[in-house]
């Protein structure tokens, strides 16, 4: 994971997830770049013959972006990671100037980075949800969740939740980079919880030892509690400091309306989480 990408808002959670950006940049030797995000904001015109208003999109004044631009820098600064795009083993940063407006450009332009570092959704004043939906649905690469919180370490201990999903195998697959340096992982597998005919936990288990990874596989029951919340619990149980998982492996519709395991990570999670879709 060479590349991470941060799109940067003044929220409250931009210093945890610059701070995640940092942890997974010093493991993998990355490069870390940010551009400032800007959100179309809807704007009312009323059409006085028809009696009725239309909704149309116009970007933010560059006030945010300067302030996204000068937090980003100010950082990095503090940390003395060094400004270069050129290849090192050591953290580097970049700024994109003039990023064009609209989270559309998110989900375009994470296509050329091996991850996106994102806050979780949830605060009034954090990140937004539909920021997190673009660069997981239109980028085709993994996403990271930095809780509000950052851990100490990042990626030592690793939990995989496994439901046999291909969105899973995706996350697994895209993920091998942080699992071939990891002290150990659990693959997770909560009764229940996984997809029909799916490879088992323990399959998945034998595929990483041929890499080297130094895994095991653990089933639990969720008793009371929702898939979801067993995921979680037994993360922390466990003392992982990364949670690796497919997200949205039943529609977001039915997790919207009847709510699923994603989402309840998502609105939930204290842990850092790696999602593909």
């Amino acid at each position: 994971m060479k590349s991470i990408l941060v799109p940067v808002e003044p929220h409250s959670q931009l210093a945890s997830v610059l701070d995640h950006a940092l942890l997974l940049a010093r493991i993998q030797g990355s490069y870390i770049e940010g551009f400032a995000l800007r959100h179309n904001l809807p704007v009312a015109a009323v059409d006085p013959m028809a009696a009725a208003f239309a909704l149309s999109e116009e970007p933010e004044d560059g006030t945010s972006s300067a302030e996204a631009r000068q937090l980003f820098h100010t950082f990095m600064g503090e940390r003395s990671i060094p400004r270069s795009e050129g290849p090192s083993a050591a953290p580097r940063y970049g700024w994109l100037d003039d990023a064009p407006a609209g989270e559309s450009f998110l989900g375009s332009y994470s296509r050329v980075f091996d991850i996106t570092v994102l806050g979780r959704p949830g605060d009034r004043a954090g990140p937004r949800m539909s920021t997190l939906e673009a660069a997981l649905f239109e980028s085709g690469r993994p996403i990271l969740v930095a809780p509000p919180r950052p851990p100490e370490q990042l990626g030592t201990a690793i939990v995989i939740a496994w439901n046999g999903s291909t969105e899973t195998a995706r996350a697994v697959a895209l993920s091998m980079p942080l699992l071939k340096q990891a002290r150990q992982v659990v693959v997770l597998t909560v009764e229940g919880g996984s997809v029909p005919d799916g490879p088992s936990g323990e399959q998945v288990a034998r595929s990483l030892e041929r890499h080297g990874v130094a895994v095991r596989a653990q089933n639990v029951s969720p008793r009371r509690s929702s898939v979801g919340e067993a995921i979680l619990s037994q993360a922390l149980a466990l003392g992982c400091d990364l949670l690796i998982k497919g997200a949205y492996t039943q529609s977001r519709l039915r997790q919207m309306i009847f709510g699923g395991p994603t989402n309840h990570v998502l609105w939930s999670t204290t842990l850092p989480v790696l999602l593909a879709h």
